[in-house]
């Protein structure tokens, strides 16, 4: 769908008040936008950031804060489950949407979503701030440039040695998170590989999650407040091979403990024809992170750009305000939040199984 474009200030909402914060200081350092709205649990919070960013509709229902006809568009940033439900609430009652990732904890879940956007004829897009960051967009040039001629392999990972979020909360449960560091860490890494190689299909996957150190006891950045026997229902490590159709591969690698070198470390190496990349972020640094490897005069280089630093989700907000403004909507129905929630649903599969899945849900023979 294309509307005429809109020289009004957009009108937002705000469901959620942990990661919600980041969504507020983007929207507030936007002219063109005015904060309407803010739904969340906790009371507290809630009406203070209501005085700090001059909310008139403060509300711990977001049904209600749904219910204004003069907010345009949401930000949704609560626990996984909750993904799916606000994020149909919000487009049926007519609202332009932006969830945190993973946009659904189930690709089923994920295909509702895209098909409601569709429906209400609505923006709808998925946080995926990491492929914002400044090393990010050079790599990104080099790949579109043909400087690393065609890549044939690829892999991503984060990791973490101590880094399982609190037990007893909704991260570990199954039920309403989804998953562990496959659908916390790695969907970022599954989409800035994808987004670096130019949005390959994903054929097949072969995957294995372990759960090793966190129903232990192990394994927590805030070790005390972990118990062994306490409800740990997911991964603390998933590692997967993906196929692409263009005769690519990916391995993909998430946890939240190992016992392993890395403290809370991610990135991605890109293997090319003529030359490869390689991003190491070690606990979220953004300098000196990328390297290009080429041959000068037959002779192997390293090539260190210089990057600037970017903030991921002001970037992620911008885009989805002007996106809006500009009244072409019909190419932002959601469809990567819904292609890596599909790849991660295999994942799950092929881990369950213990043999590789093909991406249209039936298992390789």
């Amino acid at each position: 769908m294309t509307t005429a474009p809109s020289n009004q200030p957009l009108r937002v909402g705000v469901i959620g008040l942990g990661v919600g914060l980041a969504h507020l200081k983007a929207y507030a350092k936007m002219p063109d936008v005015q904060i309407m709205g803010l739904a969340g649990i906790e009371d507290d919070r809630r009406v203070q950031l209501g005085e700090d960013y001059n909310i008139p509709y403060l509300h711990r229902d977001y049904a209600e804060l749904l219910a204004h006809d003069d907010i345009d568009a949401v930000s949704i940033a609560v626990p996984n489950a909750l993904h799916a439900p606000i994020s149909l609430a919000a487009l049926n009652a007519g609202k332009h949407v932006l969830c945190e990732k993973p946009l659904a904890r189930t690709g089923p879940e994920a295909e509702q979503i895209v098909q409601a956007a569709v429906q209400a004829k609505r923006v709808l897009q998925t946080v995926f701030n990491h492929r914002r960051r400044g090393d990010v967009e050079v790599l990104k040039r080099y790949v579109d440039q043909g400087s690393l001629g065609r890549i044939y392999h690829t892999k991503a990972s984060w990791m973490r040695r101590r880094g399982i979020p609190s037990l007893g909360s909704w991260f570990t449960n199954k039920e309403l998170a989804g998953g562990g560091p496959l659908i916390d860490l790695g969907v970022h890494m599954l989409d800035m590989a994808l987004y670096l190689l130019g949005e390959p299909t994903a054929l097949a996957v072969s995957a294995a999650t372990y759960a090793e150190l966190g129903p232990r006891g192990r394994g927590a950045d805030n070790a005390g407040k972990q118990q062994v026997g306490s409800n740990y229902e997911v991964e603390d490590l998933a590692t997967a091979f993906i196929r692409l159709a263009d005769g690519g591969t990916l391995l993909l690698e998430a946890s939240w403990a190992t016992h392993g070198s890395a403290a809370d470390d991610y990135g991605v190496t890109l293997y090319g024809t003529e030359g490869g990349g390689e991003i190491k972020v070690k606990n979220y640094s953004w300098e000196d992170t990328l390297r290009i490897y080429t041959d000068v005069a037959d002779v192997p280089a390293e090539i260190r750009p210089e990057v600037r630093k970017v903030d991921g989700h002001l970037a992620v907000v911008r885009d989805f305000v002007q996106t809006i403004q500009s009244g072409n909507w019909s190419a932002h129905i959601g469809t990567e939040g819904l292609q890596r929630a599909r790849i991660i649903d295999a994942c799950y599969q092929s881990a369950q199984q213990g043999r590789e899945v093909l991406l249209s849900g039936t298992a390789s023979s």
